[in-house]
């Protein structure tokens, strides 16, 4: 693997996408971009406020071209959303642009993950019920991936040290 290759994240909202892309970033030396933070940051209100006021797919057009303008450097740590997978054109320009490694996850830890969570304008209503509907949804989604890590049962410091062993070969 070219060492200046992009690490990208992607997998399910709770799998631990941001707390690995920071551990990567800081054992790399590579700068982090997270690609929510990014849109926040760029239209100037959070992610709910984005799907309430403009909706998911204004929110989808915003993330695809965030994710593209951000691919266009090389030795960064990427953190995607969990949804950037539903466009086939970011699967395809993820997979041009570095290394792309899903991060999956149990359901049932996905929820204790992420309950409680505010900022999470898909699950809203019954969570554990939207978290299964959208992992059925997106079972195959993920597949396009270069690398897969099961963060069922591992710390945050475990997945990062698998990655960097895979990314290092």
């Amino acid at each position: 693997m070219g060492k200046s290759k992009n690490i990208i994240l992607i997998g399910m909202m709770g799998t631990g996408k941001s707390t690995v892309a920071e551990m990567l970033s800081r054992e790399l030396g590579y700068p982090l971009i997270d690609v929510d933070a990014a849109v926040e940051q760029k239209e100037g209100c959070t992610i709910p406020e984005l799907f309430s006021d403009k909706g998911e797919a204004y929110f989808r057009d915003v993330e695809n071209r965030m994710l593209c303008s951000v691919l266009e450097k090389d030795a960064q740590v990427i953190a995607t959303g969990g949804g950037v997978v539903l466009r086939p054109d970011n699967c395809e320009a993820m997979s041009a642009n570095g290394w792309v490694v899903a991060l999956t996850a149990d359901p049932e830890v996905i929820v204790e993950r992420v309950s409680g969570c505010e900022n999470r304008p898909l699950l809203a209503g019954n969570a554990e019920e939207r978290i299964r509907m959208i992992m059925e949804e997106r079972k195959d989604a993920y597949r396009f991936a270069h690398y897969t890590v099961d963060t069922t049962a591992l710390s945050a410091a475990e997945v990062t040290r698998l990655i960097l062993a895979h990314y290092r070969v």
